[in-house]
């Protein structure tokens, strides 16, 4: 069944503009908008092979686009998911992200039935290969064109980490270095839109 394999390879979803997004922000005068679209649902989890929901992770599709001139530089780019209880999270670097899914203790229901399991503390070479290829990892964005990819949040121990929560963005920086405008994201909008039409 070599088909149904192939099937399940990861593929990132293909960005559109920022502004097509119901949680984003738009800075016209410097022709620069962000947005971010949380993967929340087992619909959009999907994608990935990883469950990340069950090691407290939250995947954010994060898109950039630069409708100016010049190209902006991300290289520098900070950002921030401030929830409702002032609780600050930074996107998790990939090592940590590893460690925490290799971590046996993540796995926090015995199974009362031995049943064939991968090795612990492993992680799969497609599971390392979807992460990296997934994840966000652009310095600039040429003009009149769009980057995207995953953030990955630790959300552990929150219980509504999303509600009444912003995103924060500073370190963008225009062609001669001169760093934009702070982007803040609302991520009520996301939830507060009405479901996509397909």
């Amino acid at each position: 069944m070599p088909v149904l394999l192939a099937a399940k390879n990861f593929v990132k979803p293909v960005a559109r503009t920022a502004i097509n997004y119901p949680a984003h922000d738009l800075h016209r005068d410097e022709k620069a908008a962000i947005a971010a679209d949380p993967y929340d649902t087992p619909e959009k989890t999907k994608i990935f092979s990883v469950d990340f929901a069950a090691h407290g992770f939250l995947p954010v599709f994060f898109i950039v686009t630069n409708d100016g001139d010049q190209p902006i530089s991300i290289a520098n780019m900070e950002i921030k998911l401030i929830t409702a209880n002032h609780s600050k999270l930074t996107p998790i670097h990939t090592d940590d992200l590893y460690r925490r899914l290799s971590n046996p203790q993540a796995s926090t229901r015995p199974s009362p039935i031995p049943l064939p399991h991968k090795v612990k503390g492993a992680i799969s070479k497609k599971e390392m290969d979807e992460i990296e290829s997934s994840q966000f990892a652009a310095k600039a964005v040429e003009p009149h064109a769009t980057q995207s990819g995953f953030l990955f949040f630790d959300v552990g121990g929150i219980s509504s980490p999303l509600a009444g929560a912003n995103i924060d963005i500073t370190g963008v920086a225009d062609a001669k270095g001169n760093e934009l405008m702070y982007f803040e994201i609302s991520i009520d909008k996301y939830l507060n839109a009405p479901p996509p039409t397909n």
